[in-house]
């Protein structure tokens, strides 16, 4: 318990404030996941002014960034699918429609376009490193330029 008073102002910033937590068993895994930083676009407006899209949206992100700083030059992100044959799809896009749908857009191994459209209540996202195709120089990394947008989304607000 901890004993110190907090003003108003305090309690208000800290509820508004996004936190994140990660424990591993491996220190160096730990140390790679760890807890993310919230970019400035993302902490600077209160949850309570973020409908459950945007806030669901925004966390994907930083997750997926996250996840493909990780990566080595001959993989990149897809996600996964529970249930059925869905199988994965590589990253090509995420969105949200307010108030309460997310969406990802992207192409299957194939090369079929898919688009999931999903509610924010049922979101379950696995991500999963595949190899670069063949045809391409260079890992595509869309978490740093779902990032970047993230930057001037926010700065709309």
């Amino acid at each position: 318990m901890e004993d110190r008073i907090h003003t108003t102002a305090e309690v208000y910033e800290a509820d508004a404030m996004p936190r994140a937590h990660v424990s591993h068993a491996d220190p160096e895994e730990a140390a790679r996941n760890g807890a993310m930083a919230m970019p400035d676009c993302v902490a600077r407006k209160p949850l309570s002014d973020k409908s459950p899209a945007r806030w669901a949206y925004e966390r994907v992100i930083l997750y997926i960034r996250n996840f493909e700083e990780q990566l080595d030059s001959g993989q990149e992100v897809a996600m996964g699918f529970t249930g059925a044959d869905a199988g994965v799809i590589r990253i090509e896009g995420v969105g949200y429609f307010d108030p309460d749908i997310i969406t990802f857009y992207g192409t299957d191994p194939a090369g079929g376009r898919n688009q999931l459209v999903q509610h924010v209540s049922q979101l379950n996202v696995l991500l999963r490193a595949v190899p670069t195709p063949a045809a391409e120089d260079a890992p595509r990394r869309i978490g740093f330029r779902l990032a970047a947008d993230l930057e001037t989304a926010g700065d709309a607000d």
